[in-house]
């Protein structure tokens, strides 16, 4: 088993990240704080904090050199940051010390690697984004086409009362819609740039430090915080509280679908489905089972960012290096759930005629309509306790439900008993989502 299934050729198929696992290398992770660091100097120069001409070279330089991760390890390990071996090496490969002694000034190493790091998360929620929407369109087509075709609606894994299966997807798609129409602010809030210096004064930046972070922040297309946020994890974790909500609906969605496609059941066929090594007849639910498991995983990361969020004092190396390992597993795991959800909801199909003979020949699935019909005549109480009399006689003499119902209360609509006309608002909150989807 590879340390990361998110880096395993193995598992690459299983668990996809797409290019969000491309930001999150060693590659791409020395190549952003390189860009940041040719930003700054570009505003330090153009706010004559560093010479103009000097500001220009290491900005062009920035966006030419090419730094080997492997060269920063040694100087990566000793000094816990990776920020004061790339600076020396990008200092070398300049080849113009005249220029060069002015790389990182007045900067300190969290300030690159966070501002770096904002800059991969902002593609990564794009990454990310783009699969909801793909998703979403899915699950559109499926909540419009079968708005009114009726199955059963299972609570704690027992029938309950008719649905569609076009609101079972809305459902599935509610969630989503709603992690979308919270983005702007998320960007809003969350991505920011860091610029703050050694203990988050700003003292070597100048009297003009605050509109340097203001330049930086439009430079690198981040917001502008207007404060150090060194040991203010909340921004990263309004981002993380954002993917594993994500998760957590893909991961829902999974876990419906295993019920859905067990064999007991097979009201839901997946394209695609996994075979076994050693049973030929099985077609296993691969795909919910990744989403199920990414969720899981998510969930106890989750909580190690929140303990990674208590720094103390000015820097808290322990805390910083706890949010480095947990921060990329959640990054990829959503990304890698939205990747595979994508799929799955582009190929999965509702065995129609199978969810139509679930419907049991008794008929208890209509046990609260009739309740609530009988309600008009009597008391709730009497209405309850008849119809509860009525279901235990059906059950034991397997009378379907209509007729002994109707037989004691004649004035009964026999429509009570068709699951066509007991869909209550699902058809219209199938056909609701499936327009926002539509709009947006």
């Amino acid at each position: 088993m590879a340390a990361s299934v998110f880096d395993s050729p193995l598992y690459a198929q299983l668990f996809p990240s797409a290019d969000a696992g491309r930001l999150f290398t060693d590659s791409a992770d020395v190549r952003a704080m390189v860009l940041v660091e040719g930003a700054l100097a570009k505003v330090q120069g153009a706010m004559g904090v560093i010479p103009e001409l000097s500001g220009a070279a290491i900005h062009r330089a920035s966006l030419e050199v090419q730094l080997d991760p492997g060269a920063l390890a040694q100087a990566t390990g000793q000094n816990g940051v990776s920020v004061p071996g790339l600076v020396a090496l990008l200092r070398s490969e300049m080849q113009a010390p005249e220029h060069s002694a002015y790389v990182h000034w007045g900067a300190t190493s969290q300030d690159i690697i966070d501002t770096s790091l904002m800059l991969r998360l902002r593609q990564a929620l794009t990454v990310i984004e783009t699969d909801i929407r793909a998703i979403l369109t899915a699950l559109a087509d499926h909540a419009e086409t079968h708005a009114r075709t009726p199955m059963p609606a299972r609570t704690y894994g027992q029938h309950a009362t008719p649905t569609s299966w076009g609101a079972v997807v809305a459902a599935f798609g509610h969630p989503l819609l709603d992690a979308l129409a919270e983005l702007d602010n998320l960007r809003a809030t969350s991505l920011w740039v860091s610029l703050s210096g050694a203990a988050g004064t700003a003292s070597a930046l100048g009297s003009d430090a605050a509109q340097m972070r203001a330049d930086l922040a439009k430079a690198l297309g981040l917001q502008d915080p207007r404060r150090s946020w060194h040991t203010d994890r909340a921004p990263i974790l309004r981002i993380v509280d954002w993917m594993v909500r994500v998760v957590a609906a893909l991961g829902a969605m999974g876990q419906t679908l295993l019920g859905l496609t067990a064999t007991e059941v097979g009201e839901v066929h997946l394209s695609g489905a996994g075979s076994s090594s050693t049973m030929p007849q099985k077609q296993n639910p691969v795909v919910p089972s990744v989403l199920v498991a990414l969720s899981h995983h998510v969930t106890g990361l989750r909580a190690t960012m929140q303990t990674a969020a208590q720094h103390q004092h000015q820097r808290d190396g322990a805390a910083w290096f706890a949010e480095w390992l947990a921060l990329p597993q959640i990054v990829l795991s959503t990304a890698s759930a939205a990747t595979q959800a994508k799929g799955m909801a582009q190929g999965f199909e509702p065995d129609v005629a199978t969810m139509a003979s679930h419907f049991d020949p008794i008929g208890l699935i209509h046990a609260e309509a009739l309740s609530f019909a009988l309600a008009a005549h009597m008391s709730r109480p009497e209405a309850q306790t008849a119809t509860k009399d009525l279901c235990t006689a059906a059950r034991a003499q397997n009378i379907p439900l209509r007729d002994l119902a109707i037989k004691a209360h004649p004035q009964l609509d026999k429509a009570l008993f068709t699951p066509h006309e007991n869909l209550g608002l699902a058809p219209t909150d199938a056909v609701t989502f499936a327009r926002a989807v539509r709009d947006l």
